[in-house]
Order: C-alpha cells, then structure tokens, then sequence
C-alpha cells in the first residue's frame, strides 16, 4: 500500500506528482542496465540524451534538435544563457518583477560585479508583465539582453511571449523565455514565439524526473561555455568544442532521469491533455474561492492551473501549515523563489499557493475548498 495515498497534492508547479507508471519503470531499468554510449563507450547506439531532444524538438518546433543542450534543470539552463552572453562593461540587462531567483540571483552577480546594469519592469496586480512598460524599458535601454518567464509561478498568468520577443528584438536585444511554467502545459513554439533562448524543466508539467532541463539556443546566438569539463568527444581541446550540444554540455548527463524524462514525453504524446477538462477544474477552484471571500489573485486571460491567495487575518505559513497539518493537503507557501513580484500584488508576505496537475480529482478538489472553507471560518472566530 502507497503510504502517500492520504496526502492530497497540490503543489505540481514545483515538481509534477504523481508521474505516470512508465516514467518510473524508465528510471528504474535505466539504473538495472549497463549505462548508455553518450560518447563516452557503450554496447549499443541507442543515446537517451538525443532521443529526448528529438522529442522536445518536435514538441517545440525545434529544426536541429542538437541546439537543445540538456542538463540538470531550468536553472540551469537559465545560468548558461545568462553567463554565457559575451556583456562588455556597462551593458543593460532588461527583465521583470515576475521572475524567479534562477533569473535574479545570475543577474545580480552579475550587477554587483560592476558588468552590468539589471532593469526591471514592473506587471500588474495579476502577476502579468506590463506591456507597456515593457516595450518603454527596452525602447529607453536597448538591452544587450532581455529576460522575462513565460508564465508567473506565483498567479498563473500567462505573458504574450511573441509580442515581448518582438519588442526587444527591434532594439536589437537576444531575449531568453524562461519556460519553466509553461511547458507540457501550453503551447510553447520556438518559430512563433521567436525567442533566442528558451529555458525549461522536464520535472514539473512535462512530468519527468526531477534532475531534467534544458536550454534551447538559436543557431544565430553563441554563447561562452559557463561549464567546462569532459564531452567524451575532442579531448585533445584545451577547450569545449565549438559544436552543439556539446558546446555547453560538460561532464556524465543523468542518464536514469533523462529515461523518465523521454518515457514522459512519450506518454504526453499518447495521452494530451483535455484541456476543457483541466480548464473547469482550475475555474471551480476560483468559483468557489471567490464565493468563500478568501484575497485570491486571479488573473483573466489565459493561465496555468496556479491559484495564489491569502485568508484575512492569518499568514500564509498558518494556513498551509493547517492545510498540512489538519487536512494532509501539500501546497505551497511563502515568496515563492520570486519575490519582486509581491511589490506589485501588494502581498509582502507572500501568499498561500496551490497548483493542479492533469492528476487532480474532483474530489480532491472539494476536499481543498473544504478546508479552505473551515480555515476561513476558524481564522474569523479567532
């Protein structure tokens, strides 16, 4: 018997769960059989790592797969693209109070080593980036480079990533999506979007393993290696060898995850989302959180199945420590890795987080709002 059966959980924009059958008999058989070739010895040609960015590249309408360098996470990816830019001092770096810390903690070094100069434009009080402050930012700074998320990790909102890319690219700036929300979940299409870079993960809606990323990179960009190390290829270089993937994939990739990760994707292929379902799943969720008068951030327009609020008079720690500890609901708590966007919420201290999967019952739904409904109506008698 699963001992987790009990829990109910809603925290799948950290990490997907549960995962289908496949993605753990995957990792499993990888970690029984002998390692794979990736260019370091093997008994057969099958690479798992090219397998994966063929299908990312299909899913992404990706011509080269080969510029699809894989590695540990978006975070990852994030710091490759970011380091990678060959920035001459005084550069501009434009980005949003949306982003995640995977974003503003690079650009910060960045800042405070005196390379660069960070500006960030501001969203709305649904966690969607400004437009028109947007294009006014990089109309006034003409970035060397632009970074903004696909979709907020903390409302769901999902930003109009073709117009942004479109905006920067006319002042002449590379721009970076950060994809991490968005990915497995919404329609993500490199030629359309017209980014330079996208960032993403294989362990949240893409439902891989954790240990799974990557960073997609334009024929048209380079970037300077941030990593070096083996490549199992041209060892004799004293440095990474200029072609792609292997440009910025240094050391032995996880193997085991990247084997979920494919049987994800193969899944994914198999099994689309319904996304009217999905869609009234997410919609009785904010139905009924509107009717029980909880501060609830939501956005209109498109968004992931992420809802952010608050109860009056208790923190966002006190109620998901009851979600937790009275109902056994996993949620989320707190700042959320990104906290600049609080400063235009007017949520300083956070907010109570929740966030669906294609795995959500309807039952685990009305257990949620239960709760929600007994926490508010305790909390008003304290």
């Amino acid at each position: 018997m699963n001992h987790l059966q009990h829990y109910i959980y809603m925290n799948n924009a950290a990490t997907s769960y549960p995962k289908p059958d496949c993605v753990k008999a995957a990792v499993s058989a990888a970690i029984e059989n002998l390692p794979g070739a990736a260019n370091r010895g093997g008994l057969t040609d099958f690479n798992v790592f090219d397998e994966v960015r063929k299908k990312l590249a299909a899913l992404m309408n990706i011509d080269v797969p080969d510029q699809i360098a894989l590695g540990a996470n978006a975070t990852w990816g994030l710091n490759l693209a970011i380091f990678g830019v060959s920035f001459a001092k005084g550069d501009t770096v434009v980005t949003t109070k949306i982003e995640h810390n995977s974003v503003l903690r690079p650009l910060y070094k960045l800042e405070q080593s005196g390379l660069i100069k960070v500006v960030y434009v501001d969203c709305d009080s649904y966690g969607r980036i400004d437009t028109r402050a947007f294009a006014a930012a990089v109309r006034q700074y003409q970035p060397r480079l632009t970074v903004f998320s696909h979709a907020s990790n903390v409302t769901g909102a999902v930003n109009n990533a073709k117009e942004l890319c479109q905006l920067a690219q006319d002042q002449g700036s590379w721009v970076l999506v950060d994809c991490s929300q968005s990915l497995g979940w919404i329609k993500v299409d490199v030629k359309d979007i017209g980014a330079d870079m996208i960032a993403f993960t294989g362990h949240k809606y893409l439902l891989g393993p954790q240990g799974t990323g990557g960073l997609y990179v334009s024929p048209a960009v380079h970037l300077k290696p941030h990593l070096v190390g083996g490549t199992g290829i041209h060892s004799d270089l004293a440095e990474m060898p200029e072609e792609m993937p292997i440009h910025l994939e240094a050391g032995t990739g996880n193997e085991p995850s990247f084997a979920g990760l494919l049987a994800a994707l193969d899944w994914a292929c198999d099994h689309p989302i319904d996304r009217a379902a999905q869609g009234r799943k997410l919609e009785s969720v904010k139905t009924t959180l509107r009717q029980l008068g909880v501060r609830m951030i939501d956005p209109p327009g498109p968004c992931t199945p992420v809802v952010s609020f608050n109860i009056d008079g208790m923190t966002p720690e006190a109620v998901a420590d009851l979600m937790l500890g009275s109902y056994d609901i996993i949620c989320r708590h707190g700042l959320h890795c990104a906290p600049k966007i609080f400063d235009c919420l007017n949520e300083p201290s956070g907010t109570v987080r929740i966030s669906l999967s294609r795995f959500t019952t309807e039952d685990e739904i009305a257990e949620l709002l239960q709760a929600v409904a007994d926490i508010k109506e305790a909390g008003r008698g304290v």
